[in-house]
């Protein structure tokens, strides 16, 4: 008569049976934490990864701040797709990833205005301040500057033209580009500044018209990635697959520019 301990001990070894019946795609589907600017672009790229090696991996978008608050924390992610290389450059210091890893795209900022809205869409922001001042301009969105890189440019941007005093107290702050490139969808803001790859992406492509930000408005948005200390192989390989041709080509379709 088997024991309560031995069925116990005998589900295990079948469970990890099992597991290591399975094909490597399924039993190793690491955690990806992906900067949200990312989010137009990674589907194809992930799936080119799936149809070059058979196997997959698990994305999640947020913030790059929070990510790395996150992973500093113990959340269970193997690699980390940084808007901002200084954050993955800091869990490296920290101890946390196998070295600094490598920057594998350059973003470009947009000012972005949806139709229908009373701003002026140039790249030299000509109309912006006269929006704000005479009431036309009610709602400016951009990402947090103190957890979003692209919010952080947004800002040096504004301030190089001078005019964040003016649209301050008009500004609507999402966690990440995101949820502000959401309030530019739902019309909750007259204009925003968010990547290109998002205004250019599936969701807001035909609801407004952009213009690129000179890049030399703000810091350049050189964005980073490192393994987490104990990545598995798939997470070693989609390492390595970002930085390939195929994924380069797919990344530079979405506006952004190669290392």
């Amino acid at each position: 008569m088997r024991t309560p301990f031995l069925r116990k001990a005998l589900a295990a070894l079948w469970l990890a049976a099992a597991a290591l019946a399975q094909p490597a795609s399924a039993q190793d589907a690491p955690n990806i934490a992906v900067a949200a600017n990312m989010s137009a672009a990674m589907p194809a790229v992930v799936e080119a990864f799936a149809q070059a090696t058979g196997r997959r991996v698990k994305i999640a978008y947020g913030s790059s701040g929070n990510f790395r608050r996150q992973i500093a924390q113990g959340a269970p992610f193997q690699l980390f797709l940084s808007a901002d290389e200084e954050y993955a450059e800091a869990l490296a210091k920290d101890g946390h990833a196998e070295g600094v890893g490598a920057v594998y795209a350059v973003g470009r900022l947009a000012f972005y205005v949806p139709q229908g809205s009373p701003v002026g869409i140039d790249n030299k922001l000509k109309d912006l301040g006269a929006a704000a001042a005479d009431g036309r301009l009610k709602r400016l969105a951009i990402a947090n500057p103190e957890l979003a890189p692209y919010g952080r440019a947004a800002r040096e941007a504004l301030e190089r033209v001078d005019l964040w005093s003016s649209v301050k107290g008009k500004l609507v702050l999402g966690e990440n580009v995101g949820q502000a490139a959401r309030f530019l969808a739902t019309g909750e803001a007259q204009a925003g500044f968010i990547p290109l790859a998002l205004a250019a992406g599936p969701e807001l492509k035909a609801r407004g018209a952009w213009a690129t930000v000179p890049e030399s408005w703000h810091a350049p948005l050189r964005q980073r990635m490192v393994l987490i200390k104990g990545a598995g192989e798939t997470a070693r390989r989609f390492y390595d697959f970002l930085l390939g041709p195929q994924a380069q080509a797919l990344l530079r379709q979405h506006g952004y520019a190669s290392p």
